[in-house]
């Protein structure tokens, strides 16, 4: 997520206090001092800015990714260990970057944003990706930090020039038998042919290994990953996906998105420019990636729409929203927050609405748009994707709810939106962040705003 300081300083104390209401042996909650103050954590350096935050589920260690710095911090937000990630000499015209080859370039000192934090749990390491050398990540060891790698001689090592905090998104798919695969999702910043936007790469046990972030799978005509056409960017110049949120359930990785596409307004003969929120899906073993889909998502209230997406989250339904939303009490739910309008991504309006989907209702639209096009209906609604339209092929074969794809008919897009149930709207103070969990049956949301207070 791309915030402010402020916003922050909002999430760091949604951590502690998640982390703080603890449950005692005899079953009681204890909960929080009414006149406790709160506490909080401030960096090192002016230019230090927070990016990304990470807590330990089994620790309750806190990781925060900064500008130059990733952190480790007790629960009680006390610094334990700090590794220096920049700055560094370079230049984001340098590609490969000048670590791998010369460059001729002039080379600056440049901050290194960082762009990714994950936790991967079954080797203990922490993956903290940053903006330096087109996108490199290193391998740190959860314990202290120290560098266990830092892959960067091969071209699969650069996930994006970008260098805005909110520009890459990953999801960890874990086996019990077999190396961990890594979904990433990144804008491409106008270089479609250096990064591909969503791509799912090895995560090999040794750190230092040859094979580290490679593609899935790689040969001439098929590789693990969607890059975008470079004809898309003479429809719209500055054409990109920006991920917001990903996550894996049953079968599938998912990312939530919000990109830019040129529409017809009602009685107008010249298209404008909009921006769309979808949901991405792909099959964790879909080595080819023939199962990508993509649907657009929304949200209404009062005639009001809400279309730019902000933030999200997955969570249970627990058992009383289950009954109301007709599902079981573990079905997956999604928790979003919209601003209003399609028009502006970098300054959306304050308007905005917390909304919530049922991940199982959008798999079901997702099925019967792979049904009616394996029926030879409608073309493949992808614009951006495949440029003109391409129409869907009738093939005779059963698609059930796990049915992920040939070489045909993909990639796919849906064109109706599925709408989100709105749930709390905010006028004046733009809501930007949002986490949920289940507790005593009840389903609670956390939702961070523009200003910096916390909603419960």
């Amino acid at each position: 997520l791309n915030m402010s300081p402020a916003m922050w300083k909002w999430t760091c104390l949604v951590s502690h206090l998640l982390l703080s209401t603890t449950v005692s042996p005899l079953g009681r909650q204890q909960p929080l001092h009414p006149k406790r103050p709160f506490i909080n954590f401030t960096g090192e350096q002016a230019e230090g800015n927070f990016n990304h935050l990470v807590v330990d589920e089994r620790t309750g260690h806190i990781y925060l990714g900064a500008v130059n710095r990733i952190y480790k911090l007790s629960s009680d937000l006390k610094v334990l260990v700090t590794h220096e990630t920049g700055p560094d000499d370079d230049n984001p015209k340098c590609y490969p970057p000048r670590i791998v080859q010369t460059c001729n370039e002039p080379l600056t000192p440049t901050n290194n944003i960082n762009k990714m934090l994950l936790i991967d749990y079954k080797e203990n390491r922490l993956i903290a990706c940053g903006s330096l050398y087109q996108g490199i990540c290193k391998l740190l060891r959860l314990d202290d930090l120290f560098k266990l790698g830092e892959p960067f001689h091969k071209k699969e090592h650069y996930l994006s020039g970008v260098n805005e905090s909110g520009s890459v998104f990953g999801v960890i798919v874990s086996y019990s038998n077999m190396d961990d695969k890594l979904f990433i999702a990144t804008a491409v910043d106008g270089k479609p042919e250096y990064f591909p936007t969503i791509s799912s790469r090895k995560l090999t046990k040794n750190s230092e290994a040859d094979g580290m972030f490679a593609y899935v799978f790689h040969d001439e005509f098929v590789a693990s990953m969607i890059k975008i056409p470079s004809d898309t960017f003479t429809i719209i110049p500055d054409f990109d996906i920006y991920y917001i949120y990903g996550f894996s359930s049953g079968n599938f990785v998912y990312f939530l998105t919000l990109q830019p596409e040129m529409i017809s307004p009602p009685g107008s003969t010249t298209k404008e420019q909009v921006y769309t929120s979808k949901l991405v899906r792909l099959c964790k073993e879909d080595t080819a990636f023939n199962s990508y889909v993509e649907v657009p998502i929304g949200c209404e209230k009062n005639g009001v729409e809400y279309r730019l997406l902000q933030a999200a989250y997955l969570s249970k339904a627990g058992a009383i929203l289950a009954r109301s939303l007709e599902v079981g009490p573990e079905d997956d739910i999604l928790f979003t927050v919209f601003s209003k309008g399609q028009k502006r991504k970098m300054k959306s309006l304050d308007e905005s609405a917390l909304c919530i989907f049922v991940l199982k209702k959008i798999n079901d639209r997702i099925k019967d748009r792979l049904q009616s096009c394996y029926r030879g209906e409608g073309t493949l609604d992808l614009a951006w994707l495949k440029v003109k339209d391409i129409p869907c092929s009738s093939a005779l074969l059963t698609i059930d709810d796990n049915f992920c794809g040939l070489d045909m008919n993909a990639p796919l897009g849906v064109s109706s939106m599925v709408r989100g149930l709105p749930i709390f709207t905010e006028d004046g103070d733009r809501m930007t962040s949002v986490i949920a969990y289940v507790y005593k049956n009840h389903s609670l949301a956390f939702v961070g705003t523009k200003s910096g207070k916390l909603k419960k």
